[in-house]
């Protein structure tokens, strides 16, 4: 199993950027896909982007795509999400996730492993 541990949230203006991680403990990271989710107030947690465990396969969100960027560093446990112009409709806590099927899904219940969040603001 892996444990996520996400950092390198804060506050921002709009069309900004940050860069979030997620360090993952396990032996077996490679062995798992890997997701960003975020959860703004009052609102569903939601897709953001996902990755293979190879780093190969990549999904994002309609509403990101283009702006934002998943990566992986398996030598490192640690997946990055690159977030550029920013918008304040962004401003959500940002989750990391694992789940040990090869295949990418954008569904919250389909990850097995969470961490506990990081804060996102974007003002405008």
């Amino acid at each position: 199993q892996v444990q996520p541990v996400e950092s390198g949230g804060g506050s921002v203006q709009a069309g900004g950027s940050l860069r979030l991680s997620c360090a993952a403990s396990g032996r077996t990271f490679s062995s798992y896909t890997m997701g960003w989710f975020r959860q703004a107030p009052g609102k569903e947690r939601e897709f953001v982007a996902a990755i293979g465990r190879s780093g190969g396969i990549k999904n994002y969100a309609d509403s990101v795509k283009g702006r934002f960027t998943i990566s992986r560093d398996n030598a490192k446990n640690t997946v990055y999400l690159q977030m550029n112009s920013l918008e304040p409709d962004d401003t959500a806590v940002y989750y990391c996730a694992g789940r040990g099927e090869a295949i990418l899904s954008t569904r919250a219940r389909d990850y097995d492993y969470w961490g506990q969040g990081t804060q996102v603001t974007v003002s405008s």
